[in-house]
């Protein structure tokens, strides 16, 4: 079984559960940026993946076969607009290249909350060095982590979400491209449930040079794994404004 996973900071827990489980025995685990995940269960090279949720509409068939996601209550504080004007002056949008989700949903906020008009463009690899002036950029994942106050303005998205709509947001979820085995959904599950629950070990047995404490608030505090009513809710109400929108 092909099984593609982000392979950002946030996705720790589930990665750490996964090869520290005898279930990777049965997999053939590969590690992809948001965009690769979902281009790989579109063309079917593999049979499930953490894909960012703006790509559903496009499946002709999917399902999602877990109870864990990655989302976010309010603040998710790694995917944000940056910009070094307001909102209402900014006139041009970079939209991160490892993103299909997060730059969707800043199209939402555009038309939805903040009311502007602006012009969209496509970025590729060192984009996060064009912000200036009035060129703004949405920037997702471990790459936001140094950035605090690097810019005047940023905006983070789920908070934004959250304050359109009062509900979380759902950046990914682990999606199926055709019906599975009870018992092996069964047993992701429950690899993936021990990995939500011990975090802590997770992080403690890093071997990169991290600062621990802010990974530990991270993906404690602003990261929310459980799939739960509230963020269905907030999924499928997403699903839905960007039907109406035609942004899919």
């Amino acid at each position: 079984m092909k099984i593609s996973i982000v392979n950002y900071t946030n996705t720790l827990p589930f990665r750490w559960a996964l090869h520290n489980s005898d279930f990777i025995k049965q997999i053939d685990l590969q590690e992809d940026i948001p965009s690769i995940c979902a281009q790989k269960l579109l063309y079917q090279q593999v049979d499930v993946a953490l894909v960012p949720v703006a790509l559903l509409p496009k499946l002709n068939n999917y399902f999602i076969i877990t109870n864990y996601c990655i989302g976010a209550v309010n603040l998710v504080d790694s995917v944000k607009l940056y910009s070094q004007v307001p909102i209402t002056e900014i006139e041009t949008i970079l939209l991160d290249y490892q993103s299909k989700t997060s730059v969707t949903l800043v199209k939402v906020l555009c038309n939805e909350l903040w009311k502007v008009k602006l012009n969209f463009k496509n970025a590729n690899v060192g984009f996060e060095e064009d912000i200036a002036n009035k060129t703004a950029a949405v920037i997702i994942g471990d790459r936001t982590f140094g950035l605090k106050n690097k810019y005047n303005f940023e905006y983070d998205l789920a908070k934004e979400w959250y304050n359109l709509t009062g509900l979380p947001f759902v950046f990914a979820a682990w999606v199926a491209n055709k019906k599975l085995n009870t018992n092996f959904i069964e047993e992701f599950n429950s690899v993936l449930k021990y990995g939500v629950d011990n975090i802590d070990k997770a992080v403690n047995e890093l071997n990169k040079d991290y600062d621990k404490d802010f990974i530990l608030d991270y993906l404690k505090n602003k990261i929310s794994y459980k799939l739960d009513e509230n963020k269905i809710l907030g999924l499928n109400l997403f699903l839905n404004k960007i039907k109406e929108l035609n942004l899919v």
